[in-house]
């Protein structure tokens, strides 16, 4: 992987992270998480059960009805791993270390590995967004291209077309192929992967097998049908990554964000690393609460690049600051109102990435 270096840290930054410590100064209140992260989760985990108890137990006798319930179950998935998961795994859902290590593991929980997702997220994508090269959260898969600098075929004409389909079945790849690709070449896109010891060599095989008895074994020894259980299990994994990609997509995949170059040789950015993640990052819908909600804070993607460590419980208070000093800088601060709006730039922006 090449080398990728930023300017040092200027003013801009600075000031930003003096006026964020003291608007919880001036408030008396933890960037950690409160109780209103806390009531989110017991509200999700509570609903895992419900539909898991439901759908395998009580198996619907309505195709309808077990159609809508094996949706929300993979919906809920998605939203334990934005507002759950991600918090602990940036260690900002709680003080406690041990609080966050053991949220963290819900990742494990729901099919996927906690150690991996931290180096391929917290250390590889929020460092090096968007620059091509480096940045494994748009080196997916070559049937998409995500970079103006990443090599065009043919195919990429459609992608605006069928890249849903695509994010529909990420959950399943990323369950069942990735993490194995990880665990075997020790490496992300590139990027070699440390300190991995006995005790998450002993988590990953666990955790896999954990996922396949809760998911697949019982579910198969319960549902009356086979083929109703494998319906039911594919609707929920698509529901699931086709929701967990187009949160991050309408993030960085957008036509406002800008993209750099590091595939052929080592890259020095013009910009500072705060002013960077400005440039490659966009906000959707910001007044909306039950989007916020839903996403856990992630459409508020600009405050949660620039402080991952503070939880997104506080975010909505934080895109005030970040707007401001921001204008006050004359930086351009991306964001979008709506989600249609930025679901409309994703499409664009991948209608001309396959044309150009």
């Amino acid at each position: 992987m090449n080398k990728v270096t930023f300017r040092p840290t200027a003013k801009f930054y600075t000031i930003l992270r003096e006026e964020v410590q003291q608007y919880f100064n001036d408030h008396k209140i933890s960037p950690k998480g409160d109780f209103r992260l806390y009531s989110k989760t017991i509200i999700l985990f509570a609903s895992w059960v419900y539909l898991y108890v439901q759908l395998v137990f009580f198996t619907p006798q309505s195709i309808v009805f077990g159609v809508v319930l094996s949706l929300l179950f993979g919906f809920n998935w998605a939203l334990l791993g934005f507002n759950v998961c991600h918090d602990a795994c940036h260690s900002s859902y709680s003080n406690n270390k041990t609080v966050n290590s053991i949220l963290g593991y819900t990742f494990n929980f729901l099919g996927a590995n906690a150690f991996f997702w931290k180096t391929k997220h917290n250390i590889v994508h929020h460092t090096f967004t968007n620059i091509d090269g480096v940045d494994a959260d748009i080196l997916q898969t070559k049937l998409l291209r995500l970079a103006p600098t990443q090599q065009k075929m043919g195919i990429h004409r459609f992608q605006h077309l069928y890249c849903m389909a695509l994010y529909a079945i990420s959950y399943l790849g990323w369950v069942f192929m990735n993490d194995f690709e990880k665990y075997f070449s020790r490496e992300v896109k590139g990027t070699s992967i440390h300190d991995f010891n006995f005790k998450e060599h002993l988590v990953f095989w666990l955790s896999k097998a954990m996922y396949v008895t809760i998911y697949l074994v019982i579910p198969i020894l319960f549902v009356p049908k086979f083929i109703v259980f494998l319906i039911g299990y594919l609707l929920a994994s698509m529901a699931c990554g086709l929701v967990l990609a187009m949160v991050f997509q309408l993030a960085h995949i957008v036509e406002v964000t800008e993209f750099e170059d590091a595939t052929e040789r080592d890259l020095s950015v013009e910009n500072e690393w705060a002013i960077h993640q400005l440039c490659t990052t966009a906000n959707f819908a910001p007044k909306n609460k039950i989007v916020s909600w839903i996403c856990g804070g992630l459409n508020f993607q600009v405050e949660h690049h620039l402080f991952p460590n503070i939880s997104h419980v506080h975010y909505p208070k934080l895109h005030l600051i970040v707007e401001k000093i921001c204008a006050q800088h004359g930086i351009d601060y991306k964001c979008y109102d709506s989600m249609t709006e930025a679901l409309g730039s994703h499409f664009r922006r991948m209608k001309y990435l396959g044309a150009v």
